[in-house]
C-alpha cells in the first residue's frame, strides 16, 4: 500500500555528486516502525546514484584498485558513463607511478578517473615546475592525491604560482603551499596580490625598513599561507583596533612577527573580549596588559574560554595566578602539553608549585633539553669535601 512521505528531507550534495535524498528522522522511525526502512534505504540509493559503469568497474579491478573501498565511500563515482581510468593510468605511469601507488591514488581519490586527461597532463607539467624532479613530484601525488587531481582551478594555479616566484618565494614553500595550503591557489592572483600590497603597505606605515620588507613579508607568508584567505579590510580593522588599544606602531608590528599573521584570523569583538578577561584574572593595568601581551601574544589571539581552560590546568596543580603572570607564556601550551609537561617534572622530585614555570616553556624540542639538564642534576651525587677518598694503589 502506498503512503505519502512528509515534506521534509535532507539533502547530500556534493559538486560532482548526485543529489541523495532521504527522509527526515520521523519518517525513518516511521518506516522502522511497519518495517519499511530497509526498502525505502535501497529505494533512495537505486534512484540517486544509478547502476555502476560496469566498464570502469573492470578497468579499475585490472589495475587492482580496492572496488569495495571506493563503493564505500564515493560510490557515485562508479556509476559516471565516462571515466578516463586508461588514459590517467598512462600519464602518471609516465612520471614513475608504479601499480600499487596508483591503485592508491584511485582509492583516496576516486574522482581522479574522472579528469580529463589533458587537465592531468597540464596539472602535472605545472606541479613539475616546482619539483626537483619526477621522482619528487610521485610522492607528492601519493601523499596529497586530493590537491593534485583537483584541476578546476588549474588557470589560478598556475598563474599564482608565477606570481609567488616573482616575489621570491622559494619552490620549496610554494611546493608545501599547493600541499597543505592549496586554497590560496584557488583565489585569482589579483586577489593575493591586493592582500600583498596590503601587508607590504601598512608595514611600511608602521616602521617597517624598505630594505626589510622582502624578507619580512616571505617570513610570514612561509609561516602562514592562509593569511592570503583574508580581505583587506580584515586586516585593516584588526591593526586598527591594536592602535586603538594603545600599542604603538613598533609594538604592532612586533605582535605581527610574533603571532606570524594569525591575528588577521581574527576580530575585533574576540579579542576584546580576551583582553578583558586577562586583565580581570591578572588585575592588572592597561600598560601592565600590553607588557604580559607582548610577552605572551597568545593571550591575545587564544579565546577566553581555551585561556580559562589553560588556567584551571595550573591552578589544578597549585600553581598561583601570579607565578603564571611572571612566565604568562605557559599560556600558549595546550592543557595535554601542560599535563604531560608537569608529569614529567614532579617524576623528577621538581616542584613548581615553589618554582619556575620558564621550564614549560619552548617548544618540544626545549623541554626536553630542559628535562634532560634537570634530570642529570638530579642525579648527580653529593660532593662531600670531609669523606675519605677510596683510592686503590
Amino acid at each position: 500500500m502506498a503512503y505519502i512521505v512528509p515534506n521534509f528531507y535532507m539533502h547530500f550534495l556534493t559538486k560532482s555528486q548526485p543529489c541523495l535524498i532521504l527522509a527526515a528522522p520521523s519518517v525513518f522511525w516511521y518506516q522502522r516502525k511497519n518495517g519499511h526502512l530497509l526498502q525505502h534505504l535501497k529505494y533512495a540509493m537505486d534512484t540517486s546514484l544509478g547502476e555502476e559503469n560496469k566498464f570502469t568497474v573492470e578497468n579499475l579491478s585490472k589495475l587492482s584498485v580496492d572496488i569495495k573501498k571506493i563503493r564505500r565511500l564515493k560510490p557515485w563515482v562508479l556509476s559516471k558513463e565516462v571515466s578516463y581510468i586508461k588514459e590517467i593510468a598512462d600519464i602518471l605511469q609516465t612520471i614513475g607511478v608504479d601499480g600499487p601507488s596508483l591503485a592508491h591514488m584511485f582509492e583516496c581519490y576516486p574522482e581522479a578517473i574522472l579528469c580529463s586527461p589533458t587537465n592531468i597532463t597540464c596539472q602535472r607539467d605545472l606541479w613539475l615546475s616546482v619539483c626537483q624532479n619526477e621522482k619528487q613530484l610521485v610522492e607528492l601525488i601519493k601523499r596529497f592525491p586530493d590537491a593534485f587531481f583537483n584541476v578546476e582551478h588549474y588557470e589560478n594555479q598556475k598563474a599564482n604560482i608565477r606570481f609567488f616566484k616573482a616575489l621570491g618565494l622559494k619552490t620549496a614553500i610554494i611546493r608545501r603551499f599547493l600541499t597543505s595550503a592549496s586554497n590560496i591557489f584557488y583565489n585569482p592572483v589579483e586577489k593575493n596580490k591586493h592582500v600583498i600590497e596590503i601587508l607590504q603597505k601598512n608595514y611600511l606605515r608602521l616602521g617597517g625598513s624598505q630594505e626589510n620588507l622582502k624578507n619580512w613579508l616571505l617570513k610570514l607568508l612561509s609561516q602562514n599561507p592562509f593569511i592570503l584567505l583574508n580581505t583587506s579590510t580584515t586586516v585593516q580593522e584588526n591593526l586598527e583596533f591594536l592602535q586603538n588599544n594603545q600599542f604603538t606602531d613598533s609594538e604592532v608590528l612586533c605582535l605581527l612577527s610574533k603571532l606570524k599573521g594569525f591575528i588577521f584570523q581574527l576580530n575585533p569583538s574576540n579579542m576584546q573580549s580576551s583582553l578583558l578577561f586577562s586583565k580581570t584574572i591578572f588585575n592588572c593595568s592597561d600598560q601592565e596588559l600590553k607588557e604580559l601581551i607582548l610577552q605572551c601574544p597568545a593571550l591575545l589571539y587564544y579565546s577566553a574560554s581555551v585561556l580559562k581552560k589553560r588556567l584551571d590546568e595550573f591552578l589544578k596543580e597549585g600553581i598561583s595566578i601570579e607565578q603564571i603572570k611572571e612566565s604568562p607564556a605557559v599560556l600558549e601550551l595546550s592543557t595535554e602539553i601542560i599535563q604531560y609537561r608537569i608529569k614529567k617534572l614532579n617524576a623528577l622530585g621538581y616542584s613548581l608549585k615553589n618554582g619556575t614555570l620558564k621550564y614549560l616553556i619552548g617548544t618540544k624540542k626545549d623541554f626536553e633539553t630542559t628535562y634532560g639538564k634537570i634530570q642529570a642534576k638530579s642525579e648527580r651525587p653529593i660532593y662531600n669535601p670531609v669523606a675519605p677518598l677510596n683510592i686503590e694503589d
